[in-house]
């Protein structure tokens, strides 16, 4: 339940600066750590559980989506968004922030500046366990960038994100999925092909079609994970978006789940605790 990202991420960090390009790889050293990706997972994963704290109330179902209660509740999920943002942001103010986040954060802005960067799909798998429906998933990830990455490309990474993974999570075949991906991205290239020359970028337009091709050629969870930190670049954001889909098309093993677990301090995983104690009251 959203550790997917956050194997990836870990998985990645090492990585980032120092690219590989092939899948023979070691998965975890002693200075693999969680990142920003991490910390704004998480975030993201706490105003849900506020949310639901607060609101209480029975979920629906995709079939009554146009009149879901959920619909009014997305502008307070941004304003708790906001406020855990800061908060983990001020915890955490090392965990490596892009230049204009970090400005957000320090400055404690509420309002968002028009990016199109990839933090806006690499934090938003919480919401594709949490929603009812794809509908009210695509609706939350929208609002869960429109904080900060409210520039279409920004918002389209991270609805594209949270619906395959969404669908993934409720039973979509492979092709269903890629059906879905296909209405908002061209993938007319292998791995293979963009490996050689695919470089650092950390715009959604130049990562979210990469990790989920990721997904695509995988076989496995760990294969999914491999798959997208070989082709280099901003390869903890790749793995960690990559991650949120396979986790939720695979499941993670006991061992992988214990190994995500293993590198999260106290107030973190309290955090991964709460998350999933609300998934089970909710449903």
């Amino acid at each position: 339940m959203m550790l997917g990202a956050i194997f990836g991420d870990i998985v990645g960090s090492i990585y980032e600066f120092d690219t590989i390009k092939t899948k023979d790889f070691p998965l975890f050293s002693k200075s693999s750590r969680y990142t920003d990706d991490t910390v704004m997972t998480l975030a993201v994963a706490n105003a849900l559980t506020r949310l639901w704290r607060i609101v209480k109330q029975p979920r629906v179902t995709s079939e009554h989506a146009e009149n879901a209660s959920w619909e009014k509740n997305l502008k307070l999920f941004q304003t708790l968004l906001v406020g855990e943002m800061h908060a983990l942001g001020a915890a955490y103010p090392r965990a490596g922030y892009g230049g204009r986040f970090r400005v957000w954060l320090r400055d404690k802005q509420t309002e968002a500046y028009g990016s199109y960067g990839n933090g806006s799909a690499m934090r938003v798998s919480p919401v594709a366990w949490y929603a009812n429906s794809l509908e009210e998933a695509m609706a939350f990830a929208q609002a869960s960038a429109e904080v900060t990455h409210n520039h279409p490309e920004g918002i389209k990474g991270a609805v594209v994100t949270a619906g395959a993974a969404y669908l993934a999570r409720t039973g979509a075949t492979m092709e269903e999925i890629q059906a879905f991906v296909a209405k908002y991205y061209t993938i007319d290239f292998t791995l293979d092909e963009i490996r050689p020359h695919y470089r650092f970028n950390e715009s959604c337009q130049n990562t979210v079609p990469q990790a989920m091709a990721a997904f695509f050629e995988s076989v496995s969870f760990e294969d999914a994970i491999r798959n997208a930190v070989s082709l280099g670049g901003d390869s903890d954001t790749l793995a960690a978006i990559t991650g949120a889909v396979a986790e939720a098309y695979y499941g993670m093993s006991k061992k992988e789940t214990k190994a995500v677990l293993a590198r999260l301090d106290e107030p973190l995983l309290e955090i991964v605790k709460d998350f999933q104690a609300s998934l089970v009251n909710q449903k």
